[in-house]
């Protein structure tokens, strides 16, 4: 008999021989499935493969049956959550008993139980992270952060002088946020805020507390960004040491202050933070200013300016006095006067200089005049001498230089003869 006739399509037949199961997970189909124990001794082979892991987190829930205890261990900054497994070898280990809310890093590995395809992790040791674990953790990425460089202060950006709007980050409803409105708008009223209200602990506040930032940084009416919580204990202010936080504060755009408000053991975020303020109500002191006392401050400057300026008018007015008291600025005549007698006496003198200089320059050419006469041919020639020249111009020394026949010419004191040599 045919057991497979009158099955409808999409229906299963029963199981095939073993020998022709598919060989992978993406070569089954619905014709050819695999057995469920197979998909479950598979994944228990695959799981059973990963190394015993430390993990850290927070647990929540605590249940002891006999000899187990089971936990569920929570994030500490995410909502993720494990039930682990742990038995009472691994519980005595513990010096005090373990509580909800503690918090501890385990060794676990995950184990799949073929028969019911339950996962469950296996715990094989469990450590409670103490104050002095937690301080000594924080120190570590303290100083590895800083060799990044991410404290320097040349980093740091200034904040504005006087801020138009301010984005704050801060508790729900909080006595923070309270103060942080409170004193910024006392002290400067015209101030306004932009305000996101997210969690300040527990396992959500890294990551509102990020995306708070980003939007606050991205809006661009906002010139300052205040991070503020009313102190806690250190556990409740480990989310302001996360590294994803401080990694983000120093990648913002715009100037962030912290105000924790926790002097004894100063978050990571107080480090990386353009400013770092002691508490939310230092920190709506220090971002703006102080209208009355700006007023006070103006009134002083203008005081001090109206002073000054009577004073260089004072000075201004008594040097135009002694200026104008002066003899040259008294009677400007007698400048003109003086110097007009100067040039009188100075042109008398040129004049009788002058006057000098011809007569004796006169009475030189005079003699000068009666040595060249003297000198001159023609005196020679009124005392009744002659010059004879040859026909060439030349005058006549030798009268071995004038042949017979030479023609010559007599100059006389009055005109001159023509003549030749018998």
């Amino acid at each position: 008999m045919n057991h497979n006739h009158g099955l409808v399509h999409g229906e299963v037949s029963s199981p095939v021989p073993k020998s022709t199961l598919p060989a992978t997970a993406m070569e089954t189909t619905a014709e050819n499935p695999w057995p469920l124990r197979l998909l479950s001794q598979k994944l228990k082979t695959h799981i059973e493969r990963v190394p015993p892991t430390w993990v850290e987190g927070q647990v929540i829930e605590l249940n002891r049956r006999n000899n187990v205890t089971y936990l569920t261990l929570r994030d500490t900054e995410a909502e993720a959550s494990f039930s682990l497994m742990a038995f009472n070898s691994v519980m005595s280990r513990l010096d005090l008993p373990l509580e909800p809310g503690s918090r501890v890093v385990a060794q676990i590995r995950p184990e799949l139980y073929v028969k019911t395809g339950r996962l469950s992790m296996q715990t094989r040791d469990l450590r409670p992270v103490g104050l002095g674990d937690l301080l000594a953790r924080l120190e570590r990425l303290r100083q590895a952060l800083a060799r990044e460089g991410l404290f320097d202060e040349a980093r740091k950006k200034p904040l504005p002088m006087l801020p138009h709007r301010i984005g704050l980050i801060t508790g729900r409803d909080s006595d923070a946020k309270k103060d942080v409105i409170r004193n910024a708008s006392l002290r400067w009223p015209a101030v306004a805020f932009e305000v996101r209200e997210v969690a300040v602990q527990g396992v959500n506040a890294v990551a509102q507390v990020m995306q708070a930032l980003a939007e606050l940084d991205r809006h661009h009416e906002v010139d300052v960004i205040v991070i503020a919580r009313g102190g806690g204990s250190l556990e409740d202010l480990l989310p302001f040491s996360s590294e994803e936080l401080v990694r983000s504060v120093a990648a913002a755009e715009t100037p962030v202050v912290s105000a924790i408000g926790h002097e004894a053991d100063r978050p990571l975020l107080d480090d990386v933070a353009d400013l770092r303020a002691s508490t939310p109500t230092d920190a709506a002191k220090r971002i703006v200013p102080d209208v009355n006392e700006e007023l006070t401050r103006i009134g002083r400057a203008r005081q001090m300016l109206d002073r000054r300026v009577d004073q260089l008018i004072r000075v201004e007015a008594e040097r135009l006095a002694a200026l104008r008291s002066r003899p040259v600025l008294a009677s400007p005549a007698s400048m003109v006067d003086s110097r007009a007698e100067d040039v009188e006496r100075l042109t008398a003198r040129a004049r009788n200089c002058i006057g000098a200089a011809i007569h004796r320059d006169a009475d030189r050419v005079s003699h000068l005049k009666a040595q060249v006469r003297a000198l001159s041919p023609q005196n020679t020639l009124d005392r009744g001498y002659a010059v004879v020249q040859l026909p060439d111009g030349s005058v006549l020394r030798d009268s071995a230089d004038a042949p017979a026949e030479t023609r010559l010419r007599v100059r006389l004191a009055a005109g001159e003869l023509a003549a030749k040599v018998l």
